[in-house]
């Protein structure tokens, strides 16, 4: 019996021993590993994620909102019905004949299979719908959403509502420095100045103010006015959300900056004014 308790003890310390192992091994393996490319939104305590591909298409689905000068609640539903019907990726296929991020039907007139694959066509084409509808503003999301999509699981928009309304929030800059990606460093020559003032004033029109360059710094003037911080922050973070795609490998703006790597926060920088945005391109 003695020597079973001194088996069944050996056992156990042998066990402790190779359970610590392991853990010192995950921990070692962590910290080779990359850590994993993610855009987050924060406000108010609650956090919401996306991979850098989501991240994109939701910038673009809010930005279309600023430009259009629509509130922030039309961003929250535009983006839980994105949420619900594609994930936020700008799918090639879908029920039936449905294609792209709101998952729209050419056969129920939304537009060509083309104009429908082009995320700003298919975001101005959700607007269109929505802003028609009277008291949207004040409705439910799954009230609003369902008048928009006549969709067979109307209820399964309200699942994204929290996460849509902290994304709606830092992206249209009503919550500064609310949004961040963690990204690898872009590859050097990534990016391109004229792809970038095209894309910014492209999408946000007159909200734009002059745009310069020197070197790899590009710099963005926001028009002064009652809304130039919400406005700043909302560039902002959209251009943050495209860093990957656009080359972008560091941001300054009203007293924050940021840049591409392991950490991916804002960090105060006092020589960051709010007039203007400066990109610095890899």
């Amino acid at each position: 019996m003695k020597k079973l308790g001194i088996a069944i003890l050996v056992i156990a310390v042998l066990g402790a021993g190779a359970v610590i192992a392991l853990q010192k091994a995950t921990h070692k393996l962590d910290d080779l590993l990359p850590d994993p490319e993610v855009c987050t939104a924060s406000v108010d305590g609650h956090s919401a994620e996306l991979d850098p591909e989501q991240a994109e298409n939701a910038a673009l689905i809010t930005g279309v909102a600023v430009k259009r000068g629509l509130p922030a609640r039309a961003a929250t539903i535009a983006l839980a019905t994105a949420m619900q019907e594609s994930k936020l990726y700008n799918l090639t296929s879908g029920d039936r004949d449905s294609l792209g991020l709101f998952q729209q039907r050419p056969s129920q007139g939304w537009g060509t299979e083309r104009q429908i694959l082009d995320p700003v066509h298919a975001t101005n084409a959700f607007y269109d719908a929505l802003v028609r509808i009277d008291g949207y503003e004040t409705m439910v999301i799954t009230e609003a959403a369902q008048k928009v999509q006549r969709s067979g699981y109307p209820e399964a928009y309200a699942a994204h509502e929290p996460d849509a309304r902290v994304l709606a929030s830092a992206l249209t800059g009503w919550s500064p420095h609310a949004f961040a990606c963690r990204l690898d460093d872009p590859s050097a020559g990534a990016g391109k100045p004229r792809v970038l003032r095209k894309d910014v004033t492209g999408l946000f029109g007159a909200l734009v103010g002059a745009v310069s360059q020197r070197g790899r710094q590009v710099t963005i003037t926001v028009p002064s006015g009652r809304s130039q911080d919400v406005h700043g922050w909302a560039m902002t973070s959209y251009v943050a959300a495209q860093a990957q795609r656009l080359g972008v490998r560091a941001l300054e703006y009203d007293g924050r900056r940021w840049t591409t790597g392991k950490d991916g926060g804002w960090v105060a920088d006092d020589t960051a004014g709010p007039d203007r945005i400066v990109v610095t391109l890899s």
